[in-house]
């Protein structure tokens, strides 16, 4: 079938298939920060086992596929009588490994800070949670808004993982099965859905670069 073909008879399909992308990559991303932040909290607060845990956290999910962690939650939870929805356990597939490398990546902005600005903030009498919350978070953001705009395209396209289960509505990746089981869609399909992939990672990368010139810090 070629691209006109396909769009007319399954556009509304894919319209509804990019908008499932684009929400499940805005919570996931929006989630993934959140525990990215509180984790790298625990990894430079001075109570150890704080510490242990979260070193543990990033160790794990960093190094484990996004498809494994899917299939764990999908299949393995039911024999602890943890049933989780298809959607539910895709979104914490796509947050819990993207946090541990949102933590990498604050860590990495962290290391700009000067050391005299701790001590300067200690001097004040701030104690540890002010002078992360005042001083040291704020700036680590601002110097990882280019690794966090490359780990939101990342989290876009970990997404995918989406069409290993039968997720309703489904995204970019699942359409194309659904296509080429219900016609002859071939390669076609995957290159409409490889385009709205890449289009949206050029748009996601140029607000990134606009939002990095506009709070970048010059040293």
């Amino acid at each position: 079938m070629s691209i006109s073909e396909l769009l007319s008879q399954f556009g509304d399909k894919y319209l509804l298939a990019l908008i499932t992308t684009y929400k499940l990559t805005i919570c996931s991303f929006g989630l993934a920060l959140i525990i990215g932040v509180i984790i790298t909290v625990m990894r430079i607060s001075p109570i150890t086992p704080l510490k242990v845990v979260a070193d543990l956290y990033v160790q794990i999910f960093r190094n484990i596929p996004g498809a494994s962690l899917l299939i764990v939650l999908v299949y393995a939870l039911p024999y602890l009588n943890i049933v989780l929805s298809y959607y539910t356990c895709v979104l914490t597939a796509t947050t819990l490994i993207p946090s541990a490398f949102c933590s990498e990546y604050l860590m990495s902005g962290m290391n700009t800070i000067s050391p005299g600005q701790i001590e300067a903030s200690r001097s004040l009498g701030m104690t540890f949670m002010q002078t992360i919350r005042n001083v040291v978070l704020p700036q680590a953001i601002r110097s990882s808004v280019l690794p966090l705009t490359n780990l939101m395209v990342s989290t876009m396209l970990t997404t995918a993982i989406a069409s290993q289960v039968p997720l309703n509505p489904m995204e970019l990746t699942g359409i194309v099965s659904y296509i080429n089981t219900h016609a002859v869609g071939g390669i076609t399909a995957f290159v409409i859905s490889a385009f709205l992939y890449c289009g949206t990672a050029v748009i996601i990368g140029q607000v990134g670069n606009l939002i990095d010139r506009k709070v970048r810090i010059l040293r």
